[in-house]
């Protein structure tokens, strides 16, 4: 039996295509992929993403806990603010990508991959040790939705808050109000567009969703699916975990060695490995490449360079916003040379391809 959110009643009134995702029924669409990538792109597009997972840790030993756990500082965070981060095993292979929201010191809110719920929240316990700290799996009780686009913040100011409309990226409101509702919102998102991220009681869902797409349809807000927000956030080069990052793929390997800080003074698991890959250059390295001849590079796809097999593809489309088919592939790093000629096993045969600069997409400021 595939898992529900509390909007899924809401989807078939809009014709929602629901596919299988993590045990997970959710829409990959509700017009088409195209249309829905486009108006998120260009104006506003509305998810829903409550399958992600929630976990509190709070208690006098929280920060020194999660220092432990996560491989960016926690230690710069006020409160109010959100950080994005990796939590890794021993070897530096990636356990989860995750949003770690400081709702005041010692009090926490981790956002994780669907996925990964029961596997990260069993990796908490386990290294928790002696400390005092509370560690609690509320995804069933929080829905969240994601309103992102060039538009957001235009349709958000109708039904919520002012001073929601003047959070800064990554920064949050424990207690806010969207449509009446008492509500976590977040200036985050996973599409390369502005947006906010709105955690709600679960029962409040469908009248918050109702409220943004009634203040939004003149504005031309949509609901989206899943394809839209595969291919929104590969544009904008913001990785999938089990694809960019797994186990055995580091968060070095994966492009975002931005969220590892292995000069923290706290010793984090992982951190050996990490700091060894940071100085004598790690042996992979995420790279995009667009294809010269036909065809669509997809993901495990095998990546040649003359006979030899340098990586693999880990995400690959045909690009909406610019009509090239492109894609994220993790190669040996001394293949890694901008413009480079590799070629794609596509089926039964070897195409053409070159390596490019990422992200593909950038949104202007």
């Amino acid at each position: 039996m595939l898992k529900r959110t509390p909007l899924f009643h809401a989807y078939e009134m809009f014709g929602a295509k629901t596919i299988d995702f993590g045990g997970w029924e959710l829409p990959v669409q509700f017009s088409s992929i195209k249309e829905e990538h486009e108006a998120v792109r260009t104006k506003a597009g509305l998810f829903d993403v409550s399958h992600m997972g929630e976990v509190e840790v709070k208690g006098q030993d929280a920060l020194p806990f999660l220092q432990r756990l996560l491989t960016n500082d926690l230690s710069k965070l006020t409160d109010g603010q959100a950080l994005y981060t990796a939590m890794c095993y021993e070897d530096g292979g990636t356990v989860d990508d995750l949003l770690v929201y400081q709702k005041e010191k010692n009090n926490y809110l981790l956002v994780i991959n669907a996925s990964n719920i029961e596997k990260d929240v069993d990796w908490l316990l386990q290294h928790q040790g002696e400390d005092d700290v509370l560690i609690k799996n509320v995804s069933d009780q929080i829905a969240l939705l994601a309103l992102q686009g060039p538009l957001a913040a235009d349709i958000i100011k109708d039904v919520a808050d002012e001073e929601v409309t003047s959070l800064k990226p990554f920064t949050f409101l424990s207690q806010a109000e969207v449509a009446q509702k008492e509500v976590l919102v977040s200036r985050t998102g996973y599409t390369g567009e502005d947006g906010f991220e709105i955690y709600c009681q679960s029962e409040d869902a469908v009248h918050i969703w109702s409220a943004l797409l009634e203040a939004g349809q003149p504005k031309g807000l949509i609901p989206c699916g899943l394809g839209a927000r595969d291919t929104l956030r590969f544009e904008a080069r913001l990785p999938l975990y089990g694809q960019e990052l797994t186990k055995d793929i580091s968060p070095l390997e994966g492009g975002i060695g931005f969220a590892v800080k292995t000069d923290k003074e706290v010793h984090f698991i992982g951190k050996d490995a990490l700091k060894k890959q940071k100085e004598e250059g790690a042996k992979r390295k995420l790279v995009g490449i667009e294809m010269i001849d036909k065809g669509i590079p997809r993901t495990d796809y095998p990546v040649f360079s003359g006979e030899k097999q340098i990586g693999i593809v880990t995400t690959g489309t045909q690009s909406p916003t610019f009509k090239k088919n492109v894609g994220l592939a993790l190669i040996e790093t001394s293949e890694a040379q901008l413009q480079a000629e590799v070629e794609v096993q596509i089926r039964k045969k070897r195409l053409k391809a070159k390596i490019v600069a990422t992200p593909f997409y950038k949104r202007a400021k």
